[in-house]
């Protein structure tokens, strides 16, 4: 059977999500806690929807496991929660629908990228979520450049590129506004996204809020479909991965299929 587990972490002490030997990961600390309070002899292999990056935050995460043995979701939501670190924090365990696939079966990742640009503002109890940038922005600006990045387009020139995968990707909203005085958030939903593309979208606006670039720079940056070095990737660090979303439940193992004949095995990274 297939099950479902929501999550939050704060990815400050992880090395991103993956799994790697040595290395405190947030899928490693999830296997661990499932083999510890379901006592099995080895790992379970558990899929994520988004794989977040090293220092990347989630506050909607979603993963699926399977399991031959029956299991009580809200026993082992409180099992899980009673063992894993406490920068970590499973919100539901749920039956999975069926055809359902944390990853390929999403239709959008909704990412969010938390900015500073006042000294007044700034909330040092806060600065392992938001980047604390040195000039006034101007969120107008930004928002008329973000709207020249919207649809479908090779996103080449804000992506690592990684041999035989796509950089072809739909970006469904990029925009920007003011929290509070000083506070600014960045949304940024697309169907997918490739390693570094979120930091380097952000990345991008942040010249054209200062002034030092144009409002029509990162368009001429996409249309390049190059990697651009003046596009700086921010820090990670200012980065949540909000949520995820799905379509209803009749239609998951269709949108799983059409995800993997499109993408095959392409990172879902911010």
């Amino acid at each position: 059977m297939r099950w479902r587990i929501d999550l939050r972490y704060d990815g400050t002490a992880f090395h991103g999500w993956a799994r790697q030997d040595g290395l405190r990961t947030v899928q490693g600390s999830l296997e661990d806690a499932l083999q510890t309070v379901l006592r099995l002899p080895e790992r379970l292999a558990v899929t994520c929807a988004g794989r977040t990056d090293t220092g990347v935050h989630a506050r909607g995460q979603v993963t699926h496991f399977d399991l031959e043995a029956a299991v009580e979701p809200h026993r082992l939501l409180r099992a899980l929660n009673g063992v894993l670190p406490a920068d970590v924090v499973v919100t539901s365990v749920t039956a999975a629908p069926e055809g359902f696939d944390a990853r390929f079966s999403a239709l959008a990742r909704r990412y969010v990228y938390r900015l500073c640009d006042e000294a007044a503002a700034w909330d040092p109890l806060t600065r392992g979520h938001v980047l604390r940038v040195p000039r006034p922005l101007d969120v107008e600006r930004m928002n008329a450049a973000a709207a020249q990045l919207l649809g479908e387009h090779d996103f080449a020139a804000f992506c690592k590129k990684r041999e035989g995968a796509s950089t072809v990707r739909a970006l469904l909203d990029f925009s920007w506004q003011r929290t509070a005085p000083g506070l600014l958030e960045g949304t940024v939903i697309a169907d997918a996204f490739c390693h570094s593309m979120v930091r380097a979208l952000v990345g991008s606006m942040i010249p054209v809020g200062d002034g030092r670039r144009e409002v029509d720079w990162p368009g001429a940056v996409l249309s390049a479909k190059v990697r651009d070095s003046a596009v700086a990737v921010v820090p990670a660090h200012g980065l949540t991965l909000e949520e995820v979303r799905y379509p209803a439940d009749n239609e998951l193992a269709a949108r799983a299929l059409e995800a993997r004949q499109v993408r095959g095995e392409v990172h879902q990274r911010g």
